[in-house]
């Protein structure tokens, strides 16, 4: 982490959380919730939430406006990460990426083997970067988002983090 950014202290970022599910409303959208909750918690603002249904182009839609917004730092997008004919998470966002944060997916798998054991292979988690937007994608269940977010997300969203963390990237310091 930079000097810099260690004498600022905590920096509030601007965060989208997206849900993707071809049944889930306002209502039931328990993953969403908990992930508004989370990021209000830490000190972040919740910029947008949306719920979109499992189709690569709803996806990109909604993501690709988000990164197009110079004031949002962070995208959380929770669903469609499996294996299920619907599951296209992956497919949409990856296109949209300019680097690929390949360490998320391996450490939300190692760190949920202790919850789900092997089923862990089928989550297919990613994060990235696009256009100085950080994305993060993670199963729809509320404890895999609740494990993502608390485990690995918050930390790399929080300037105060060492040795380091995302926040560099996502402001112009």
């Amino acid at each position: 982490m930079s000097p810099k950014l260690k004498q600022k202290g905590f920096v509030p970022l601007n965060i989208a959380v997206l849900t993707v599910s071809d049944t889930r409303t306002e209502m039931d959208d328990g993953s969403g919730r908990l992930l508004v909750e989370r990021i209000e918690q830490a000190g972040h603002k919740l910029a947008d939430k949306k719920i979109v249904v499992d189709d690569v182009y709803d996806i990109r839609a909604a993501v690709s406006n988000w990164i197009a917004a110079p004031e949002l730092h962070a995208v959380l997008v929770t669903g469609g990460t499996g294996f299920t004919l619907r599951d296209s998470t992956p497919e949409a966002i990856k296109p949209l990426l300019d680097k690929e944060i390949e360490g998320f997916g391996e450490l939300f798998r190692a760190i949920s083997v202790r919850d789900i054991d092997t089923s862990t292979i089928q989550s297919r988690a990613l994060g990235g970067f696009a256009n100085q937007t950080v994305i993060f994608c993670m199963p729809g269940s509320t404890s895999a988002c609740a494990t993502a977010w608390d485990e690995i997300i918050r930390l790399q969203l929080d300037s105060e983090t060492s040795p380091c963390n995302f926040v560099g990237v996502l402001v112009n310091q």
